[in-house]
């Protein structure tokens, strides 16, 4: 897309949900809490640069995923922080090969995704993908969980060459083999349940920590490699599906955020662009359902983030005016991308009072 105007571009104060919105540009160094008007009320800033993205805690912490370049010599430290409202590093966790998602789960604990290397003969199991496309040596990496404490100790974990039958989830054509099951959503459920999205084979599933075996799946190609997969208030799911590499992947596919009825998996709420092809993230990106029962939906890739009514309608609109340093390599470089956003009410235990009751003012 040609980027046009940035910061809010729309607001219908009658109908848009009032509160404060969260993000962390991709790759850089900062987190963002805008007022309805688009102007910065707040901002935390790193010596990492972001390798997701922040959430608010209720009592007003933010929970940040950061990768660590201090120190070119040695590999990027990846992980997680808890830090106040000034900034003060009140926790932290650091795993080299944690990506993507984290939570503080209700125990108190703290969950995350990592990476690591298949066994041989799990890598053999591996069906699908690009012919060829293994990792260096025809090695191929898969996700992992972790659950630790705030004192550090690892008290649940769960495999994919330990806990999953790796032959029944067969990866995307399209999608590299080197990367297996390139999870990028964790989540818990209301009853304790662990929430996952398994981008390279379409999947979205819950585990039963006690077995750690799938409790409820849903396997769907059109679903175009989803991301954020978590559950609402009223209990049913929530997922952005992204659209790559589906049966409806023409020049009207487009991504769409999808409500899912987990008792029967009928979609009985669907946001998509209209014509279809205008709201269109292949990658990244997420949905959250606001308080008044609209969504406010984060379009990753052209770093836009946007509140719809039930009906469909956009009720506000704001596009990321903060690229990224033009010299970082690759997709990094010289781009406004958002992994996800949240808006949180001014009300909230998260804003808890900080900020100015009207949203609309500084």
């Amino acid at each position: 897309m040609l980027y046009g105007e940035f910061g809010v571009t729309l607001c219908d104060e009658k109908r848009a949900t009032p509160g404060y919105t969260l993000f962390s540009p991709l790759w850089q160094s900062v987190s963002y809490l805008i007022n309805m008007q688009g102007e910065v009320v707040h901002q935390w800033n790193w010596k990492g640069r972001a390798n997701a993205y922040g959430q608010l805690l209720p009592e007003g912490n933010l929970l940040w995923g950061e990768a660590d370049y201090a120190d070119r010599k040695n590999d990027v430290k990846t992980g997680i922080r808890r830090v106040d409202w000034e900034g003060n590093i009140l926790w932290s966790y650091f795993d080299p090969t944690q990506h993507h998602d984290f939570r503080r789960l209700k125990n108190g604990n703290f969950i995350y995704i990592g990476l690591e290397e298949l066994p041989t003969d799990a890598a053999n199991r591996v069906q699908g993908g690009l012919p060829g496309s293994e990792l260096e040596g025809g090695k191929i990496e898969s996700d992992y969980f972790r659950e630790v404490t705030p004192e550090g100790k690892i008290v649940w974990e769960w495999h994919t060459h330990i806990d999953l039958d790796i032959k029944k989830y067969v990866v995307c054509p399209l999608c590299p083999r080197g990367d297996y099951l390139h999870v990028n959503a964790i989540a818990e459920t209301k009853e304790g349940g662990i929430m996952i999205s398994c981008r390279h084979v379409n999947l979205i599933a819950v585990i039963d920590k006690a077995t750690n075996k799938f409790k409820w799946e849903y396997q769907n190609l059109d679903f175009g490699h989803q991301h954020d997969f978590h559950q609402l208030e009223n209990g049913n799911y929530m997922i952005f599906a992204n659209g790559a590499h589906t049966t409806r992947s023409n020049a009207l596919g487009g991504s769409q955020v999808i409500e899912i009825d987990p008792e029967n998996k009928e979609h009985v709420w669907t946001y998509k662009g209209s014509p279809p092809h205008t709201f269109n993230s292949r990658h990244i990106s997420g949905a959250q359902r606001l308080s008044s029962g609209n969504t406010l939906i984060c379009e990753g890739i052209s770093g836009r983030i946007f509140e719809v009514t039930p009906e469909g309608d956009v009720v506000w609109n704001f596009v990321s005016p903060y690229f990224s340093s033009p010299d970082l390599k690759g997709p990094a470089g010289n781009q406004n991308m958002v992994f996800r956003a949240l808006r949180y009410d001014a009300g909230s235990s998260e804003i808890g009072g900080r900020l100015n009751p009207n949203p609309y003012k500084i």
